[in-house]
């Protein structure tokens, strides 16, 4: 599979693609858990840290997103390791799961799929990360470290939202834009996820994340602008 990036930023024009939307990608974040929720009431969530009628599990979803993008965003040049991935998981999980920030210790089962995921070994872990970190393109490597991340389980809970958000740092300082799943999306992600987890075979939900879960935008480049600034100036 021949892929190759859909976008070209600069670190600085993701970063800023990242913030203007960054409302937009914590509500499909949280409704990929299978939160009830709608943008708007994201948005206020993300503003006030409130929302009348919402349960105590949907404002905590979206205020750790919060927190979790603005950890992101503050650290982005850091290196990507397991204590990186785990200060991610400290702010996506923390007061969901059993522990947050520490990797899972004992067995889970997957909805879904026979698969059943090993009890995370840091020796295991690490060959993995660094096998995944050597992909020469920035989006393959995003993409599949994200799906590395989701079958494995690392962490009692929050394992779609921690993966997705280390492929995005991947994403962001090599400026490629955005992993999202649209709502639309959903269950045909879903559906080739459970696929992944049991046959441990990633072409297709590559080609379908590719395909449609990529945002991003090509900003012109400061060479073209100044040209066309100049013509403009001449009249031409």
């Amino acid at each position: 599979m021949k892929l190759t990036n859909k976008y070209n930023m600069t670190l600085e024009e993701n970063i800023f693609w990242a913030k203007r939307n960054i409302v937009d990608y914590i509500y499909k974040s949280a409704r990929l858990e299978g939160l009830n929720i709608t943008f708007p009431e994201t948005y206020t969530i993300y503003e006030r840290a409130i929302l009348t009628k919402a349960d105590i599990h949907t404002v905590e979803v979206v205020i750790n997103l919060k927190h979790a993008w603005q950890y992101l965003i503050d650290n982005i040049n850091d290196k990507l390791d397991l204590e990186f991935i785990k200060k991610i998981h400290n702010e996506i999980a923390r007061g969901e799961a059993l522990s947050w920030g520490e990797l899972r210790t004992g067995r889970v089962y997957i909805t879904g799929t026979d698969y059943i995921p090993p009890i995370p070994n840091e020796d295991d872990i690490n060959l993995s990360l660094k096998q995944l970190l050597s992909i020469e393109n920035p989006t393959v490597r995003a993409i599949r470290v994200m799906l590395w991340g989701m079958r494995s389980q690392l962490f009692w809970d929050g394992n779609k939202r921690t993966a997705m958000m280390i492929a995005n740092k991947i994403m962001i300082e090599n400026g490629c834009g955005i992993i999202t799943v649209s709502p639309e999306n959903l269950n045909d992600f879903f559906v080739l996820l459970s696929e992944y987890y049991t046959a441990d075979s990633n072409e297709k939900i590559m080609q379908f994340i590719y395909d449609n879960c990529i945002d991003g935008v090509d900003f012109p480049k400061k060479e073209q602008s100044d040209k066309a600034e100049v013509k403009n100036k001449d009249g031409e």
